[in-house]
């Protein structure tokens, strides 16, 4: 570094400053700020902020001076990159028509490791978005592109760009992006969402919903539609595979809040009901805390609140009818009044060893996609005599048990007030409350003759999904007499007794929202043209 070349510097600052309307006669002097990038790194840093100033002043130089900051941009010294970088949305000011250039260059920038860095390089891109968002958002969408279909992908600029794009837009809102932008958005969301990994995904159907596309019916339809074929493929659906059973429930989850009754979700019943549902016994489960056929069911339950006509309904019916039976306990044979031999005797004596296990949640959410759909027709339930009667004896069972444990709820609920009314160990039970309700209301409407199904419910974890697995034991008849006999003792988590309940010898679990939406499921990478989707490389 020279003081000379610094003098000369501020010297033509000052030049070009007091020229005013007759800056344009002084292309050399701007050419030397230009030159000064190569310099010391206190030229450089002096350079960043002239060339910026100027900028608009010398179009015939535009050229020049992008690629002289650039370099800046890219310089060893993190601190004169940074100095650059802030500069740069002033050259957008009176030059718009550089703003896609410029974007470009700023989201390659996204690669930093340095998070000042990319605080600054957000923070510039932020500003050039606001000055000239449609160029800018090309920019960037331009970026996301090119680090994709690259030889070697950034995977790094595209995360970046995608969640850039997904938070700010939307906080700028529509004072900012006007309908040419949200054009532009649309049409490069769905081109990213054709090989999009579950982050990513997200972010994009996100923004989408928030775009013109979630405010109308035949916008929320085209986006439903999208996600279906994202979400599902039946030439490469393997449901013994978690990764196909997360992409799935990740995808219906987006598609779920789009549902109205002008927006129906007849694509994903008939999906659900061919693919998932009939290969039960097949599916996916994990072994942590998340149910994955707890979060299907209750996916499948809301999703049956807005289907329309559906094809083949009697063998849809049957599907959900088997998944519904096997999570209905079976009654335990009887044990009074019957004239029985020894074998049969010790036959049930060893069944009744056996402690049957009803799950509330699941049994909720089947019960109620099995109404949902005999509403749509109402004859077929009953068409097979026999399995009605199965499936009323379950029933039968299952609202006993239901009975006893509203009851203990009921006693155990009331009267909170304050602290204890607000405790999780309270709304936990007041939903276990709502779930066992639930359930004696919709077997209220089969056991009808012949069987109704008018009757109009709130799904318990529509308004509390956040729960936690709750498990209700009920323990073995202790040796009483007179009207003791059936009752007994009902324990919580701790194993404190809460007090007596009218039921038969089972365990009861109630499993709560814990696998509800938007539990941070791993990243999954899927993509929309039928071909197997893939786990993106870091």
């Amino acid at each position: 570094m020279t003081t000379d070349n610094i003098e000369k510097l501020y010297q033509n600052y000052g030049v070009l400053a007091d020229a005013k309307d007759d800056i344009s006669k002084y292309e050399k002097e701007y050419l030397e700020i230009l030159a000064a990038v190569k310099g010391s790194d206190k030229e450089k840093r002096l350079a960043s902020q002239f060339i910026a100033k100027f900028f608009s002043s010398f179009p015939n130089l535009a050229e020049q001076a992008i690629e002289a900051q650039f370099d800046l941009c890219e310089d060893d010294d993190v601190a004169i990159r940074k100095q650059a970088i802030k500069e740069l949305p002033i050259m957008c000011k009176s030059n718009k028509e550089h703003t896609q250039r410029i974007a470009d260059i700023l989201a390659q920038l996204m690669q930093s490791e340095d998070p000042t860095e990319i605080n600054v390089v957000t923070n510039s891109l932020l500003a050039i978005v606001k000055i000239e968002p449609q160029g800018a958002l090309a920019g960037i969408f331009s970026q996301i592109h090119q680090s994709t279909n690259s030889e070697v992908p950034n995977e790094t600029v595209r995360e970046r760009c995608i969640k850039f794009i997904a938070t700010k837009v939307k906080q700028l809102g529509r004072e900012v992006i006007n309908k040419e932008t949200e054009d532009l958005i649309i049409v490069e969301g769905k081109k990213i969402l054709e090989d999009v990994g579950a982050e990513e995904f997200e972010h994009i159907m996100d923004l989408l919903a928030w775009s013109r596309l979630g405010k109308t019916p035949a916008g929320k339809k085209e986006l439903t539609q999208i996600i279906a074929t994202l979400a599902f493929s039946p030439d490469d659906w393997h449901p013994e595979d978690l990764e196909y059973v997360d992409r799935l429930i990740q995808c219906s989850q987006h598609a779920l809040p789009l549902f109205t009754a002008q927006v129906d979700s007849t694509q994903f019943v008939n999906i659900f009901c061919d693919h998932v549902l009939s290969k039960w016994s097949n599916i996916a489960t994990t072994g942590g805390g998340t149910d994955t056929k707890l979060e299907i069911l209750k996916i499948f339950a809301e999703l049956t609140e807005h289907c329309g006509d559906i094809e083949d309904i009697e063998k849809k019916i049957n599907t959900v009818y088997d998944v519904l039976m096997d999570y209905l306990p079976e009654a335990p044979l009887p044990t009074e009044g019957e004239s029985v031999d020894k074998d049969v005797e010790k036959e049930k004596a060893e069944e009744n060893k056996t402690v049957p296990s009803l799950q509330f949640s699941h049994v909720e959410c089947a019960l109620f996609a099995l109404h949902s759909l005999c509403r749509k027709s109402p004859e077929a339930i009953g068409a097979d005599a026999a399995r009605l009667k199965v499936l009323r004896l379950r029933l039968q069972y299952t609202a006993r048990l239901t009975q006893g444990y509203i009851k203990k709820l009921k006693e155990v609920t009331q009267g909170k007030k304050g602290e204890d009314a607000n405790s999780d160990e309270n709304k936990l039970k007041i939903a276990a409350l709502k779930t066992t309700s639930n359930i004696n209301t919709l077997i209220r409407d089969l056991f009808r003759t012949p069987p109704s199904f008018k009757s109009k419910i709130q799904l318990s974890f529509a308004s509390a999904k956040e729960l936690k697995e709750e498990k209700v034991v009920l323990e073995p008849e202790e040796k009483e007499s007179g009207a003791q006999k059936r009752h007994r003792p009902i324990t919580f988590d701790n194993g404190e007794k809460k007090g007596n309940i009218v039921q038969d010898s089972t365990r009861v679990d109630l499993v709560g929202g814990n696998s509800g939406r938007g539990r941070g499921y791993g990243r999954r990478d899927y993509q929309n043209n039928g071909a197997s989707f893939r786990r993106r490389n870091y």
